[in-house]
C-alpha cells in the first residue's frame, strides 16, 4: 500500500508540473519540487531544439548541408595546420582525405620547412553545390565556392614579422572541391583553386 501510495504521489507530481494552474492547489513545498521537474519536463533539451533530420528528409539536401558544413570545418582545420610549425595540433585527416589530404599536408610542411607559418582566418564564402550524388557507392557532392585568404597571413615562425608576397596575387578566389561520404564522415577529397577572383 505504501508503494501504491508513493506512486501516486509522484504521478500526480508529474501532471502537476505539466500542468501549472495545478501547481497552486498543491502545498508550497510540493509546488516547489514540482517547479524543478516541471523546468526539466516543459524544455526540452538544447539538443532536440536545433532542427533534426527527419525520415522523409531528402537525402540530397541532407548530403548537401552535411558535404558544406563539413568544408567549412576542413577549412578550420586547415588554419591549425599551416599555424603549428609541428603540424600536431591540426586533425586534418578527419575532415581530408586523398588528394586533398597529402597535398595540403606537403603544402604546410614546404611552408614550415621555409620556417614560415601562416596565420589569421581563412573565409569560405557562397559554397553553392554544382553537383550531388547520393546514389552511388561513395555519395560525393562537388562544390563551388568564394575562398577569402585576405586575412590569412605569411609571417616568419620565429619573428613572426609579415614574408614578403607577390602584390598581384589572388587574395579570394573561385575554388571547385570534392567532398564525398566515407563510412567515417565526409570527407574533401579534391580542392582545386580556379585561378579566377571572386
Amino acid at each position: 500500500m505504501q508503494r501504491r501510495a508513493h506512486h501516486s504521489i509522484v504521478h500526480f507530481r508529474k501532471i502537476a508540473a505539466a500542468c501549472l494552474m495545478l501547481c497552486a492547489l498543491i502545498a508550497l513545498a510540493a509546488c516547489s519540487s514540482s517547479d524543478e521537474n516541471g523546468k526539466a519536463a516543459g524544455k526540452p533539451p538544447a539538443a532536440e531544439e536545433s532542427p533534426t533530420p527527419t525520415a522523409g528528409a531528402d537525402p540530397r539536401e541532407t548530403a548537401k548541408k552535411e558535404a558544406i558544413t563539413a568544408y567549412e570545418a576542413y577549412w578550420q582545420e586547415m588554419q591549425k595546420l599551416y599555424a603549428d610549425q609541428t603540424g600536431k595540433s591540426a586533425n586534418l585527416d578527419q575532415y581530408a582525405a586523398s588528394a586533398a589530404l597529402t597535398n595540403a599536408q606537403n603544402d604546410a610542411r614546404l611552408a614550415h620547412d621555409r620556417g614560415n607559418v601562416l596565420v589569421g582566418d581563412v573565409v569560405v564564402t557562397e559554397p553553392t553545390v554544382t553537383k550531388a550524388d547520393t546514389n552511388g557507392k561513395i555519395p560525393n557532392v562537388i562544390l563551388s565556392s568564394c575562398l577569402d585568404i585576405s586575412k590569412w597571413e605569411t609571417v616568419d615562425a620565429k619573428t613572426r614579422k609579415p614574408v614578403d608576397l607577390p602584390d598581384n596575387r589572388l587574395l579570394k578566389y573561385r575554388i571547385i572541391s570534392a567532398v564525398e561520404k566515407y563510412p567515417e564522415g565526409w570527407r574533401v577529397t579534391r580542392d582545386e583553386p580556379q585561378g579566377k577572383s571572386c
